[in-house]
């Protein structure tokens, strides 16, 4: 930071030469406050800063009165004597950095106190300036600072107008598939309707599920999430509908399940497909007739809950896999919502980052900005964890970065110097490159056809639809790499 030319100077000069010359194009007043217990000194600054007509100026005593007047009006610019009564300075520039207090602080302090100006930038002062003050100086120094407050004023104004724009129940979004989602919610706010959400690990499910429930209007009840692939088979069914005592070695009392703690509310079943087939039988019933009974009891419970289910699989996938009931499966997905992953809404990543950085940025500091290297090593990357990968790699960074800005350093290394893929094959210059390509091709083509049949259990009719060649191509391919259909039947 350039620091002004500190000298004793006339202390009596014109107060004019504050003010900002005529050409000058005028700006909205700024608010300056000015704290000082010496009260010749504090009516001199006034008098000073207030030949400019852009500038409010309120004069304050002490510190603890300038910390009731900051609590109550917003200031630009803050203007405090080190040592004061009471409240001093640096107990000032503590509690704005604390309350993170849009003000830019300036601290004046005498010849012998240049160590404790210098702690007070430490502490989060902006600049400082030594009595007598020099004309010159303090026009310098207010004018440097209310444009970078100007700066952070605007900054935060956008962010706060893009998060109001791009915001929904929590969710931030530029993408237009993410908006129809987040319409679709709007929509299922006035209905019961069984939700299933569908996406890659990390593209915000559990969100998205606590959007459905926020935005209901007649769901008074809790949100109760489970996650069905964290429980072992013999303890899911207890979580979900509870015990009685005795109903097991360690059933010591009777314990509510999840789907009685939801009753009137939401009960968000997640990684649903991991639900093992038995227990797939049991939570069927429950969504038909909304009815159960606790293990080891025989009381029947009747619940009014809406059920959303998530999976990062294909649920359809795993319904022709016979890993999933397909009756269970068509009860879940009534409106089914499919979850972009973070490589195809690159536009989300800029206000995705900026939002984390503001939630990750230490107390009383403002966020740090993301540099432009730093945001093209972001867009670059394809973000395997998305949006939970996201986060992670920006909390690390507002964690490494000692500056105001991250810089691609400040970010992990995979993510500046991806591994570059390996060849599917070994470059052999003694061979010659007809050669090589033909074998390399015919490779390529056998396990293309191996997966086409694969997939279709060995009908050729199909396998030569994926593969956009005749049925006749497929047969005569079939043949020439010696597959056998009847190994893909299964």
């Amino acid at each position: 930071m350039d620091r002004p030319h500190h000298a004793n100077g006339d202390k009596t000069a014109t107060a004019t030469a504050i003010a900002e010359p005529n050409h000058v194009k005028s700006h909205p007043q700024r608010r300056v406050l000015l704290v000082d217990d010496d009260a010749h000194a504090r009516q001199q600054l006034q008098t000073l800063l207030g030949a400019d007509p852009n500038l409010q100026v309120q004069a304050i005593g002490d510190g603890a009165q300038a910390i009731d007047e900051l609590s109550k009006h917003a200031y630009s610019l803050v203007i405090t004597d080190l040592k004061m009564p009471r409240c001093d300075g640096m107990e000032l520039i503590r509690e704005v950095q604390k309350r993170g207090w849009p003000s830019t602080v300036i601290v004046t302090t005498g010849h012998g106190g240049i160590e404790e100006a210098v702690e007070a930038i430490r502490l989060g002062a902006y600049d400082f300036l030594t009595k007598p003050i020099r004309i010159e100086d303090l026009r310098s120094v207010v004018q440097r600072a209310l444009r970078e407050r100007a700066l952070q004023d605007e900054v935060a104004q956008l962010r706060a107008e893009l998060q109001e724009r791009y915001q929904f129940m929590n969710i931030l979004s530029k993408n237009p598939k993410m908006h129809a989602i987040f319409e679709l919610v709007g929509n299922l706010a006035h209905t019961n309707t069984t939700v299933l959400i569908e996406g890659e690990t990390g593209t915000g499910k559990e969100q998205v599920a606590r959007a459905i429930h926020m935005a209901s209007t007649i769901r008074t009840g809790p949100l109760v999430a489970v996650n069905c692939a964290a429980l072992p088979e013999s303890l899911l069914e207890s979580e979900l509908f509870g015990h009685e005592k005795g109903a097991f070695t360690s059933a010591a009392g009777q314990r509510k399940g999840r789907f009685e703690l939801a009753n009137g509310g939401t009960i968000f079943l997640d990684e649903v497909g991991d639900v093992p087939a038995q227990m797939q039988a049991k939570l069927l019933r429950v969504l038909q007739e909304r009815r159960f009974e606790r293990v080891g009891g025989s009381e029947v419970i009747e619940v009014d809950v809406r059920v959303i289910a998530a999976t990062n699989r294909s649920l359809q996938q795993l319904v022709k896999q016979g890993k999933f009931r397909e009756d269970l499966y068509y009860r879940l997905d009534v409106v089914k919502i499919d979850l972009p992953p973070l490589r195809d809404r690159a536009e989300d990543i800029p206000l995705l980052a900026t939002h984390f950085a503001a939630k990750y940025a230490p107390p009383g500091e403002l966020p740090k900005q993301v540099s432009p290297a730093a945001m093209d090593v972001l867009l670059k990357h394809v973000w395997p964890g998305n949006i939970r990968e996201l986060e992670n790699v920006m909390e690390r960074a507002c964690v490494t970065t000692r500056g105001n800005a991250i810089q691609p350093e400040n970010l992990p290394p995979e993510l500046s110097t991806p591994v570059s893929p390996k060849m599917p094959f070994q470059i052999d210059l003694s061979r010659p490159l007809p050669d090589l390509v033909r074998e390399t091709v015919a490779n390529l083509e056998r396990q293309y056809i191996q997966k086409a049949l694969r997939k279709t259990r060995g009908h050729v009719g199909r396998c030569a639809k994926i593969c956009c060649l005749s049925r006749r191509s497929i047969t005569t391919k079939i043949a020439e790499y010696g597959l056998d259909r009847s190994a893909f039947h299964e």
